[in-house]
Formats: structure tokens, sequence, C-alpha cells
């Protein structure tokens, strides 16, 4: 691990200061899209369409400006479209991390975004304050606030056809609240129970109409993970409920959460040795896998589900799934692999040979622009201050940022400390730092808000600037004597994400880095209900007002964001199972198997077919091609001898069979990870580790720790 981190380091520094490479975004340009559509945290979705526009709203917790919204065209490329609010607008301290007041893991979240009566709606819940509702005629505001009250949360809103405005809300026991229309509050004396518990019904709730018919869309966690949709023919009831989504981890087990000791009383920003990670089972599912999420039909008239996934220290992020109607049922997946979904599938409005996004393709893009040189009057949009700031303590002068040192023991409770979520797979962030208006006591630098946070910065004690890193977890400093000009220094933090590691480095001339310290674990954690975040910040630990500290540059770089060679098109390559590190060979028998570990013999050699928009075919080395015969059974993945053609000659795909049989879609897994799904019956192949059988096609999809079978590992044959 310490070498890959450092060869990332050193590939991104070789050429010196760091280059503006692009963001991550689920668009592959061909026509298909590969989850997740993040790969930052977004929590909470909830979805809706408005004529050709797609809105999407996510939960923020306890960070401002609050209450995000993203805006679409075609499900895949998202763009920033606004925050519901600036700030909490209530008076108490906690809400601006006054007086060791704090709402970690509080704050607004769970949002439900709705459009009628000419408007914008998004309902959601503030710890303490009950529901809230803003509302707006414009996606991009100005946006009213409503201070609804009421006991409601994590709720789901109808807009009836009579004109009713209804809420969806509680766990197990599922109750339903009539709104007033004036956003005013609830109706008084109107709320029921729908559903009773003892259905195995969830919480996270989105409501819809469809039909005539009234589909709740729920998740639940005990004893795992799930989604289920409940139906009625009325509002009230009675409902029959269904699981429609379950076991959909993309091969990602449940990370290791933060851990409070028994009888332990722990407060943010403690010593971190008062709390521990908590075990890791790479074959546990838990409840990380897709869940809580919206639904909605696209303009083509497919259906779409947008459910949260949790992605170790990034956090919950969003991934697009397809949806197939079976019985009246809104099942997640495709006909033949039911309650399962694809990470790589086609965009809506795709039509296989011909790639067409309505009448033409919707740019692919990414939400924000992460990096900022703090030039203009605003920041970039991606930023959000850790609670409330104090708005006389910070300001953006001459290109710079420039943040007041004010009283904190400690990063977590440091006020006006500013924050953008971390991206995944890898990345790297790096910030200039200006020293000059520091004053004794003053602590200054980079880091990162999590519980265990942890930070490298500068320490000014008297006249005498130190370089520090500090990891909470095991309540440990490294402090390195340095010298720099001009009171300037560049900190950089390394996040190898997808593997909860992260380290940090530092240079005096923006060329050559040196990392401080070890590589710290990561966790994903229920304390403050957010994964990793980036923070600039300054506070003074003497308990008193300080000086300043100014940042520049701050620049995140994407190492796996460019994809585009990840598809070894062209390329003979040798697949290998994840499950056994055993290579697929074509026998001479005629089915696929697994050889022995480092067999490179020629039948264990495969060309990669572009059959275009992500679809391959493989071809032996000795010019056969495999082909899935019957429904994939073990010893149904055998060979052909030649390939229908992938296209017709007026650009269109003819389903056909035979073109199905032998055409498979490529499932990104980065690193040299992929799976291969049929799209004659839209399973997977893959071989049992234990049964001795041969390869199949009709593995449902990966497991949490990705040896199951199912996933492989190619390299290239030169």
């Amino acid at each position: 691990m310490k070498k890959l981190i450092l060869g990332v380091l050193m590939a991104l520094t070789a050429s010196g200061v760091m280059a503006q490479n692009k963001s991550w975004t689920a668009d592959n340009g061909n026509g298909t899209f590969t989850n997740p559509l993040f790969y930052d945290e977004f929590s909470d979705p909830d979805v809706i369409r408005v004529g050709d526009d797609y809105y999407l709203a996510g939960t923020t917790m306890h960070a401002v400006p609050g209450l995000v919204i993203l805006h679409s065209k075609d499900l895949v490329n998202w763009e920033f479209a606004s925050y519901c609010f600036d700030r909490f607008d209530f008076p108490e301290d906690r809400f601006a991390l006054k007086n060791h007041q704090e709402i970690y893991g509080q704050g607004i979240w769970a949002p439900c975004i709705r459009y009628a009566n000419g408007q914008f709606y998004v309902f959601s819940n503030i710890n303490g304050k009950g529901l809230q509702c803003y509302t707006a005629k414009d996606i991009r505001g100005p946006w009213t606030h409503h201070n609804m009250q009421g006991n409601i949360y994590d709720l789901g809103v109808l807009f009836d056809d009579d004109g009713k405005i209804y809420a969806i809300h509680g766990y197990g026991e599922v109750k339903c609240t009539e709104l007033k229309p004036d956003m005013s509050g609830p109706v008084e004396g109107t709320e029921r129970t729908i559903i009773p518990e003892g259905n195995g019904v969830g919480e996270g709730h989105h409501m819809y109409k469809i039909d005539g018919m009234y589909y709740l869309i729920s998740t639940d966690y005990s004893p795992n993970g799930r989604t289920l949709c409940s139906r009625s023919k009325s509002i009230w009831g009675p409902y029959e409920t269904r699981v429609i989504q379950a076991d959909e981890t993309y091969g990602y087990h449940a990370a290791s959460l933060t851990q409070v000791p028994r009888g332990t009383k722990y407060r943010i920003g403690e010593d971190g040795t008062k709390f521990q990670l908590g075990p890791l089972d790479k074959d546990a599912t838990a409840c990380s896998n897709a869940h809580q999420g919206g639904i909605v039909q696209a303009k083509d008239g497919s259906w779409w589900a947008l459910f949260m996934q949790d992605f170790h220290s990034i956090g919950r992020t969003v991934c697009l799934m397809p949806m197939t109607w079976e019985d009246g049922w809104p099942m997640v997946g495709l006909k033949g692999n039911l309650g399962r979904a694809p990470r790589t599938w086609f965009k809506p409005d795709t039509k296989l040979g011909c790639y067409a996004i309505g009448d033409e393709a919707q740019p692919m893009t990414a939400p924000y622009n992460r990096s900022d040189d703090f030039n203009g009057k605003t920041f970039a949009r991606v930023w959000q201050w850790n609670h409330n700031p104090d708005d006389k303590q910070w300001s953006l002068r001459g290109g710079r940022l420039r943040i007041q040192s004010q009283p904190a023991e400690q990063l977590m409770w440091a006020r006006n400390t500013l924050t953008q979520r971390v991206i995944g797979p890898k990345s790297v962030a790096t910030v200039e730092l200006y020293t000059k208006g520091m004053k004794d006591g003053d602590v200054c630098g980079l880091g990162n808000i999590n519980v265990p946070c942890s930070w490298i910065g500068i320490v000014k004690q008297g006249n005498t600037l130190t370089l520090r890193c500090f990891e909470q977890l095991t309540n440990d400093t490294v402090s390195v004597p340095v010298g720099f000009a001009n009171g300037k220094i560049y900190l950089r933090c390394i996040g190898d994400y997808d593997n909860d590691k992260m380290q940090y480095a530092y240079s005096t001339d923006g060329q050559n880095f040196q990392t401080v310290g070890h590589m710290m674990p990561l966790s994903y954690q229920l304390i403050s209900f957010q994964g990793s975040r980036h923070a600039l910040f300054a506070f003074n630990t003497k308990g008193r007002q300080g000086g300043y500290a100014e940042f520049d540059n701050f620049t995140v770089d994407e190492p796996c964001a460019d994809r585009s060679a990840n598809i070894p098109y062209g390329k003979t390559i040798r697949i290998i199972n994840k499950a056994t590190g055993r290579p697929a060979i074509a026998l001479k028998h005629g089915v696929l198997h697994d050889s022995h570990a480092g067999d490179k013999s020629q039948l264990t050699q495969f060309k990669v077919i572009d059959r275009g928009q992500g679809r391959v075919a493989l071809q032996c080395v000795d010019g056969r091609y495999v082909k899935v015969y019957g429904n994939g059974l073990p010893g149904d993945v055998r060979f052909t001898d030649s390939l229908v053609p992938a296209a017709s000659s007026d650009g269109t795909l003819a389903t056909t069979d035979d073109i199905n049989s032998t055409t498979f879609l490529w499932q990104d897994f980065l690193d040299h990870d992929f799976m291969l799904l049929s799209l004659k019956n839209h399973k997977y192949l893959g071989k049992s580790p234990t049964t001795g059988s041969s390869y199949s096609w009709d593995f449902a999809g990966p497991d949490p720790a990705r040896r199951n079978g199912s996933v492989l590992m190619w390299e290239e044959v030169k």
C-alpha cells in the first residue's frame, strides 16, 4: 500500500506543479455509464423530472450552504443547480459551532424534492426543529423557507390528484399525514398508520402515484440492507410489499466503522484514543449495499432508480440503476436478473448501434470544479463551511482566502473551517499556505474532517514555526522543523479512498514533496454521518483571538478519472479469476474452464474485440469466439467459429440471439478488475471457486469481497 501511495505521489509530482486533470463522471462517452454517478458523497438522493430536465436533491447535514440540488438532461451527467439556503437561520450556538455546541451528524438530512403548482418544493428535517420546506419558482432560487415543525422526518411527499398533500414517514410502522397547502405545518388530526409494524418495511420513504396505484419505495437496514416497494389502490392502504432490490454492493464490502467503547463518554474533538475502528468483515453486505433513493421515468419511457451506496471512507454516493416492471411491480434490474443492477449500462435514450440522447448528446460534465484559485468574489460551489461561519472572520482578498484564527483546542471545534468532500477512488489535494499573519498559539493547515480527524499544518509557538502532522485516532503528532521562503509552504493530502488510506506530504518549493507520518486508516462512521472531507482551517490553542492564515491555489488531481483506456480493446489478455488466482482456459474439449495458477499457455489468451458502446467479444488465440449457449449454466459457455456483425448497415443493432450470445457488456471495476455481463440473459460470467464446475454465465453479481468467482482481473499478453 505504501508503494502504491508513494507511486501515485511520484507520478503526480514528476512534472512539477500539479496539472489540472478531468474529474470523475459516470459517462463513458460511448452511450454507457459506469456507477457511481459521483465518486464523492451524496447521501439520501431524491429525484424528479420536469419536462426534459432532471433534478436531484441530497443531504448536507451540518455543512452550509445546505440542501444541494443538481441538474441533468440525461440522468448521467450532472451540474450544480443551487443550495436551498446559505446558512441555518436559527440563533442557537449549536448551529454555529459556538461554546462547544455542535450539530455533527444532525442538521438537515433526507430531502424530498417535488414540483407542483408551478414551483419546486424541497422537504427535509432539521434535528430539534422539525419538518422544513423550501420553495422556489426557479430551481436556482431564491428559495423561501417554511418552518413547518412537527415530528416528521425521513419522509416522502405526494401531491395527489385531488389537491391534497401527503407526507409518508416513520420506521417499521409507516404513517401518513396530510400537509397544509401553504406549508405552515401538518393538518391536525390527519396522522394515520398505513402500514403496521411487522411487515418488514423500513424508512427513507418515496411515494408515487402511477396509473392510479400508490407505490411506496422504502429501505430497511434490519437485519440487512434491502429496498422494498409497497403498493395500494388507496393512500391509506391496505398495502402489499415486495423486496425489489437486495445485495447489490458492486463488490464493495461494509467499511470499518468508528466505534466508541461502551461506557466511554465521548465528545467530538476529544482524545481519539477514546474510540476505535471496528472490525472489518470483507464478506459482509450489512447495510452498505445500494439503498434509499428515488425512482423516475425517463423521457424515453424507461424507469430508473437512483439509490445511495456506502463507498467506504468516501461516504455515501449515488448509483443509477435500470428498472423493469414485472406484474405491476417496479423491480430494480433487468429481465432475467431482477433485484441486482449492472455497474455499467446504457444511458437512457441510448440506441444500440447509434449513440443518441434526444437530438444531440449531453456533454460529459462533472457537478463541480473542485479546484479553486480564490481569485473570484465567491468560492467554487463545491465548498461548504463546517457549521455556520462567522462572516467577520474570513475574507477573499488579493486572490487568497484569509481565515482568522479563533479559539479552539482541536480541529473539530475550529470555527470557519472551509470543507469539500474528498473524491475517489484516488485523488490528491494540494494547497498553498501563507503563514506571515500567524500569531503565537495559531495552528493552520489542511485537514480531514472525519471521526477520527487528522491534519497537516504549521504551528506557531512564540516566534517558532513548526510543521506538524496530527492523527486523532492515536492522539499522535509528528513534528518537522522546516525553513521556507516568504512564509509559504505547500501542503498535500494523498488519498486512496477505495482502500481507506491516506497520507500527508509537504513541499517548500512546490516541486519536491516529502511525506509526513504514516499511512492513516480511514473509516465511515455514524457520529457525524459524513465521509472524509478536505478542510482548510485556522485556530488558536491558547484560548484567544489569533492571527490569520491565507490559502491559495487549492487543486485536486484525480488519476483514475480518465477511464478511456480501462477496456483493453484490441489487446490480447489473460483472464484471471479473483477468487482463485487461476487463468481461464479455452479447452479443446469446447468449454471454458480454469487452468493452474501461472499458466501462460496459448489457450489462456483472449483478444478483446470492440463491438461498440462498451460491448466486447472474446476471441481465443486459435480463432474461436466465446459464446453463451442455453441459459449459460456450467458447460454452456462454449465457442463458435464466427461472429454475427454487431450492427447492421443502417447503424442499428438487430438484437438477434446470435449477436447477444457472443456480445458482452464490459463492467469496469477499475485497477484491471472487471466483470462481463451477457446481453442474452443479463447475468455475469463466473466460476465457482469451490465446486470444480466450468465457467457459467449465470452469476447474479459480485459478492462484497469479490471472491464468489464473478469478478475477474485482466493482464495484457505482450
